[in-house]
């Protein structure tokens, strides 16, 4: 009988008030509030993916600086703080501030001082600027109390970003924008505590000018958990939810873990990070009782994909990127790649770290994201390209399950044949690219450029049991492809796993740009 849970899940909430009254789900943040709250510092920046949870952090802050104390009753906050000092709180949330005028900017921002003004100053406009609004406000907020107010901008970039593909009026939105915020910096004595959220960093002289004590947490290691749910948060916090996940999925609960590990987790913000757990999609696989691929269905990165796409990168490209901070933590209009708006959309994360060097390792971080991202290239195809390649995907998967490898090849074959070639340069590469999207998009493992003690195996590809280990030629023959796996031990890595164990050399036709020859040798079973 699968165990049901009494835990409530909130999916898509972002009030912490209302989390905390309706006794749903909180993984708990709070400390993480309390210590910037003491930090000796009160201007602070944090960039995240969207659906990260930025915004359920500003509605805890906003409790935690009104002293609602009755929330935090059981939570970190409220065993560490003794003073709940009250004080008012101006929040400005950006989210749905996305015009696509001048006209329309001015008056949205407007619209969002408008609300402030009617809670703060009886709805009186006192000043005609959108810059001097908001420092009335302030004024009329702090009530001649020096130190007490706390200013929370949520969203701050969404303005720029709506426009970020037009120039012209990029550069009109930031001149709003950097006069609207003037007074974060003007204001400083009637200030306790600001705190700035986005998906992008953007130059800080392009908007905040003035601001230049902000400090940016988003690679901070003392905050590197402070969104997202962690693998300590989900082993402590969440075990009883996996167990029901398990259960409803009818497999055993470590194998769950295992899942929502592939699927989900494989986020690093600095280094050093704890692993991080999409929040957004792990919670709906516990309401769901299914794991799919809920982040990326909320807002598939068109533009991003067509930016890989015209950039001449390919999906494997995008694994094993090296760089230097100053090559992905950069400010957005200042790109010349898609690195940094990959880096900070959340579809490249921090793989790894040379102190020495002082060079990181980006890659795609866990199955949801690149199977969305190989579903995007597809579409790039034309309408109905996807459905096409289902097709072919539903009976390579069947074969491949059976272990006829034969079969699979046959089918790749002819269907590699017709792929588009913005799925793949006409080269190794290209077709290493091809093999990546196929298995990809099958939702089976595949590792390219899998390292050994003696080399790089081209592909690893995982089903059911059984392990295939792929050596590319391309206009060179499937004897030789074959030969450089026996030559240089290739095998040894996977002989103590369990199932069957083939190899597999590939010819690839530079001519009709498909699977020429291969030689396929069973290496026995393994138990």
């Amino acid at each position: 009988m699968v165990r049901m849970t009494l835990n409530r899940y909130a999916v898509g909430t972002q009030s912490f008030s209302g989390l905390r009254q309706e006794g749903a789900l909180y993984v708990d943040k709070t400390e993480f509030v309390w210590r910037l709250a003491h930090q000796a510092g009160k201007y602070f920046f944090l960039s995240r993916p969207r659906r990260f949870g930025k915004t359920l952090l500003i509605s805890t802050m906003q409790d935690f600086f009104e002293g609602k104390q009755e929330l935090f009753n059981g939570l970190a906050a409220g065993e560490l703080e003794k003073d709940w000092i009250s004080s008012p709180v101006i929040r400005l949330d950006m989210s749905t501030v996305k015009p696509t005028s001048v006209e329309g900017l001015k008056d949205r921002l407007g619209d969002v001082l408008f609300a402030l003004e009617e809670r703060f100053a009886d709805g009186r406009r006192l000043a005609s600027t959108l810059g001097g609004r908001l420092a009335a406000l302030i004024d009329c907020a702090a009530e001649g109390r020096k130190g007490s107010v706390v200013v929370l901008v949520d969203e701050y970039d969404a303005p720029l970003l709506n426009v970020i593909d037009d120039s012209r009026l990029l550069d009109a939105f930031r001149d709003i924008m950097r006069e609207f915020y003037i007074p974060l910096k003007a204001c400083d004595e009637q200030l306790r505590f600001v705190f700035l959220t986005g998906i992008t960093k953007f130059s800080q002289l392009s908007i905040f000018s003035e601001l230049n004590n902000l400090v940016n947490i988003s690679m901070n290691p003392a905050y590197a958990g402070i969104c997202g749910i962690t693998e300590d948060e989900l082993r402590s916090q969440l075990a009883d939810d996996v167990e029901v996940l398990a259960g409803r999925l009818g497999v055993a609960v470590e194998d769950a873990f295992a899942l929502l590990k592939e699927q989900y987790d494989g986020y690093h913000f600095c280094e050093p990070s704890p692993d991080i757990y999409n929040p957004f999609s792990l919670l709906s696989a516990f309401f769901n009782g299914s794991v799919g691929s809920y982040w990326f269905e909320t807002g598939t990165p068109s533009s991003l994909v067509r930016l890989i796409a015209a950039r001449g990168w390919q999906i494997v490209d995008l694994e094993d990127r090296e760089s230097l901070e100053t090559g992905f933590d950069v400010p957005t209009e200042t790109m010349d790649t898609p690195l940094p708006m990959l880096y900070q959309a959340g579809y490249l994360t921090i793989k790894a770290y040379d102190p020495e060097s002082t060079v990181y390792t980006l890659g795609i971080p866990n199955r949801e994201v690149s199977r969305g991202l190989s579903e995007g290239l597809v579409r790039l195809g034309g309408p109905g390209a996807l459905d096409d390649h289902s097709t072919f995907l539903i009976k390579l998967a069947r074969a491949l399950r059976e272990g006829d490898l034969e079969s699979a090849l046959q089918r790749m074959r002819t269907y590699l044949a017709g792929i588009p070639y913005h799925l793949g340069s006409r080269d190794e590469r290209g077709f290493q690219t091809k093999f990546y999207l196929i298995f990809d998009l099958l939702g089976i493992q595949i590792d390219t450029e899998f390292r050994t003690a003696t080399g790089r195996v081209d592909a690893v590809v995982r089903s059911r049991g059984n392990t295939y280990v792929f050596e590319f030629k391309y206009g060179r023959s499937a004897e030789e492809a074959l030969a450089q796996i026996d030559r240089k031990g290739y095998l040894l890595p996977f002989s103590v796993d369990k199932g069957r164990l083939f190899k597999a050399g590939v010819s690839f036709d530079p001519e009709t740009q498909t699977v020429g020859d291969w030689i396929i040798r069973e290496e026995g079973s393994r138990s």
